[in-house]
């Protein structure tokens, strides 16, 4: 069983700095990716994790992985890390949104296998843009087969795929569509 209310949001300036998660917790997110990651990649494995150091990259590492984050470089522009690497496994838990380009960092990468996942598009809500934090915006908020198509093209063969909901507690038809319409949508995939 993970339990995810055993991690320690204080150890984690960077994440404090840019105000991750506005104050929620996202324990249903957490415990999808970890159940993914586990089926798909091995403890033994050195894993580079696109962002800078976070809640999950503490979960990861209690569950046994060996992970190495980014340090805050703008992806956009700076591969350098994603290309110097020689980690296994590269994951990417909700960062290509944010990118102008994912495709370039996606090419970038040397690892024979990624974890990546995403916020799918809602039909019925706008993308999401902090009105704090310039970095925490969604410049793409893919429909998986735009996340599918970007992943071929940048030169990997998705081998599973899961996709799970984000429902919330609030009041009103949107609230109520997120119970039945996935918001996160992840892949595993191998390099061509």
């Amino acid at each position: 069983m993970l339990l995810f209310t055993n991690v320690n949001l204080e150890r984690f300036p960077m994440a404090r700095e840019i105000n991750m998660y506005e104050n929620t917790f996202p324990n249903k997110r957490f415990k999808h990716t970890a159940q993914f990651l586990k089926k798909h990649v091995s403890t033994n494995s050195n894993i580079l994790d696109l962002g800078v150091e976070n809640p999950f990259t503490e979960i990861m590492k209690q569950q046994g992985f060996s992970v190495e984050n980014t340090q805050g470089e703008d992806l956009d522009l700076d591969t350098t890390i994603v290309k110097n690497s020689t980690a296994d496994v590269v994951t990417a838990f909700e960062i290509f949104e944010h990118l102008l380009s994912p495709f370039t960092v996606l090419k970038s990468i040397k690892a024979d296998k990624l974890v990546a996942s995403v916020p799918l598009k809602l039909w019925f809500s706008s993308a999401y843009r902090s009105k704090t934090d310039m970095r925490d915006r969604h410049f793409h908020e893919f429909e998986d087969w735009q996340f599918d198509w970007i992943l071929e093209k940048s030169g990997w063969k998705i081998i599973d795929r899961k996709k799970w909901t984000n429902p919330t507690k609030k009041i009103g038809i949107r609230p109520i569509l997120r119970w039945f319409t996935p918001r996160y949508y992840i892949v595993y995939a191998e390099r061509v």
